[in-house]
């Protein structure tokens, strides 16, 4: 792993069945950078996503984050992902925020259950974050009461709760309208001035020439040359 490098991913390879999702992908992302997957459905982009962040097993090549590696075969057990689970936030489509739990209960999820905080300290973290992502004032408030970019700030928060050095998103601007895309282009350049990396995958051109360093494009499971 290059010096200073947050994410390693090479020659990652999935399969399912005969056909071969990603085909030797490599991708490198440096702390303070921001990083946009791009390419068309299927190409890949959110498979990349979910093998770094233990939610998808893989068939070949190696992918570390900070000092956590993570090689081919079934997934580890979750007793030994904490580490990881550190080291990585992840921001799905469509948010992903549990429907039963309020925005407050759904951000101190993580770190109570997973990093076993303290409820007060939890609960600490998660107002400052939601403070900070303008929507302070809907901590009480259920997913269904939320508007679309209220519910992608709340689950922004979540992913950041525990403080990782890596955060990944999986088409954030999906629902957003031009103003809200901007915004969140700012929010997200102001997590990489505080050091973090970030993986962004997304279909939106504009959204990734404005916001990002560097675009890597996905084709039928490989990279496409620059």
């Amino acid at each position: 792993m290059e010096r200073g490098m947050t994410l390693s991913v090479r020659g990652l390879r999935v399969l399912r069945g005969e056909r071969e999702v990603l085909r030797g992908v490599d991708v490198d992302v440096a702390p303070g950078e921001i990083c946009a997957l791009m390419g068309a459905s299927g190409a890949g982009k959110t498979t990349v996503l979910r093998a770094v962040a233990a939610l998808q097993p893989f068939d070949g090549g190696s992918i570390t984050v900070d000092e956590v590696v993570l090689r081919p075969g079934p997934l580890p057990v979750q007793s030994q992902l904490g580490a990881l689970r550190r080291h990585v936030g992840m921001v799905f489509q469509a948010h992903a925020l549990f429907e039963h739990l309020s925005a407050l209960d759904n951000v101190t999820l993580a770190p109570i259950h997973v990093l076993r905080w303290d409820r007060g300290r939890a609960e600490s973290v998660a107002h400052e974050l939601l403070e900070s992502l303008g929507v302070g004032a809907r901590a009480s408030a259920f997913p269904r009461q939320l508007s679309g970019g209220e519910a992608q700030r709340v689950a922004i928060a979540r992913a950041l709760a525990p403080n990782p050095s890596l955060l990944l998103m999986d088409e954030p601007t999906a629902a957003l309208d031009p103003a809200r895309r901007g915004a969140l282009g700012e929010k997200l350049r102001e997590l990489a001035r505080e050091g973090r990396a970030l993986l962004v995958s997304t279909h939106d051109v504009d959204f990734a020439r404005a916001c990002a360093d560097r675009v890597i494009t996905l084709a039928d499971g490989a990279i496409v040359p620059a």
